[in-house]
């Protein structure tokens, strides 16, 4: 019985005396980054129709409807569902409005908000779509928010390249200290992006003047297409690495 407990006392100190010395290790701490520019493949365009009556939630619901539907079906027949491509519905709205007239409260309209999200890679085609919509009674054309679908791909290689950054530097900084790396402490790293996020309002501008009123004379030229520049997405990657040394 005591032979045993000897045997399982010199394991225990052992132990304790590696991982001591594993503490008392010397390290480098090394940062890197790396960044890569693309041009962006997917476009989420968010559009909404809001359509209101004075006196009943139905008619106003069911305008709504009418013209949501052909703005459906006109979008679907613009997209590619092989690549991806669809649109869904992304909130939906029927609420009496109320105006305050000196802290009374008093019923103004109903009004019903349906609102759309087309996502496409045929970017190419975003200006004629947002286009379509607006001439089928689109309201809004909230944003335009332009994405990389090889994100994660391009993530990983750019922490690659990164880490190897940080294992160069902590090499030098190891030789010129008069030590050599030996091993990994500890890695972590992380990607992040900046993109080109727009909003399109000057076509609705148009649009609402002349439902005012404006003749086809009086209002400005409009281009055949509304112009839709992609611009560039940035994807930024950072490192941050320990190594041991002796």
């Amino acid at each position: 019985m005591k032979k045993f407990l000897s045997v399982v006392a010199a394991v225990t100190l052992l132990f304790s005396t590696a991982a001591f010395a594993d503490i008392e290790r010397g390290y480098i701490t090394s940062n890197a980054s790396a960044n890569k520019e693309l041009s962006p493949d997917t476009v989420d365009i968010s559009i909404a129709v809001v359509t209101s009556d004075n006196k009943s939630m139905q008619k106003a619901t069911a305008q709504n409807k009418e013209i949501s539907g052909k703005i459906y079906t006109a979008l679907k027949a613009m997209i590619n569902p092989k690549n991806g491509d669809y649109v869904k519905t992304s909130d939906f709205s029927a609420q009496p409005i109320y105006n305050y007239n000196n802290n009374k409260r008093v019923f103004n309209k109903y009004e019903v908000s349906n609102r759309v999200i087309v996502h496409t890679k045929s970017i190419e085609q975003a200006g004629a779509m947002i286009d379509k919509a607006i001439e089928i009674g689109a309201t809004n054309i909230d944003s335009l928010n332009f994405s990389l679908s090889s994100y994660e791909k391009q993530c990983d290689e750019l922490l690659a390249t990164a880490s190897k950054k940080t294992r160069t530097r902590a090499d030098l900084m190891a030789t010129a200290a008069g030590t050599m790396v030996t091993g990994v402490k500890s890695l972590s790293g992380s990607c992040n992006s900046s993109g080109n996020n727009q909003r399109v309002t000057y076509r609705l501008m148009a649009k609402s003047n002349m439902a005012l009123g404006a003749s086809m004379e009086d209002s400005a030229p409009m281009a055949a297409e509304t112009p839709i520049e992609t611009g560039a997405i940035k994807i930024y990657a950072n490192v941050n690495a320990n190594y041991f040394v002796k």
